[in-house]
């Protein structure tokens, strides 16, 4: 289990907090989670998400549990650091999206004493890893890795199994593009689709 580390405000050091699953495993959940308590500790807070992820809101960071929070869609990363300025504490949703850059940025905040919360899928629905989080788990201090429940076994799911045929790598969805799966049934799923091809 995670726990927050206490703040120092003469303490000018900053750091990094990865949360990583599956679709459905709760990591939006848990972003908003720590967000809520960083402004009831009164911390200066300011939450991004890319500016492709419009599922819910374009203003909002929401969960599946439909919990949501403020926040600000941003095309490139670089502009995170310029909207961070006089903030303590940085929330990122749906990391994989960004480019690598986001890595640098992450980096560049925490070099200057800023908290940062960042969430998002650890793979990709072939289950390789999925673009700059491999790095972002390298460089942070903490890293959680949260866990959904396989929708056809209840066993621990930490696979994003996409049902529909559709080759690119980054397709926004939901339950009707998406379910958790267990590595057991992932991976006869993928053997089985492999087999028709």
């Amino acid at each position: 289990m995670f726990l927050e580390r206490s703040v120092n405000k003469s303490d000018k050091t900053g750091w990094i907090e990865v949360i990583c699953g599956s679709m459905f495993s709760g990591k939006t959940e848990e972003l908003i989670r720590r967000i809520r308590r960083v402004k009831l500790a009164k911390q200066k807070v300011k939450v991004f998400k890319p500016k492709d992820d419009t599922r819910y809101s374009k203003k909002k960071v929401t969960s599946h549990d439909a919990n949501s929070i403020k926040s600000k869609s941003v095309n490139n990363p670089s502009k995170i650091i310029k909207l961070s300025e006089n903030i303590d504490v940085v929330g990122i949703d749906e990391a994989q999206f960004f480019d690598d850059t986001i890595v640098d940025v992450c980096n560049e905040l925490a070099n200057s004493g800023k908290r940062v919360i960042v969430a998002g899928l650890d793979m990709d629905y072939l289950g390789n890893p999925f673009g700059p989080m491999p790095n972002l788990m390298a460089i942070a201090e903490y890293v959680t890795k949260v866990h959904a429940i396989c929708s056809e076994t209840g066993n621990i799911a930490n696979y994003s199994y996409r049902k529909k045929k559709e080759d690119s790598i980054i397709l926004i969805g939901e339950e009707d593009e998406y379910k958790a799966l267990s590595r057991e049934l992932f991976f006869k799923k993928m053997n089985s689709k492999k087999k028709k091809t």
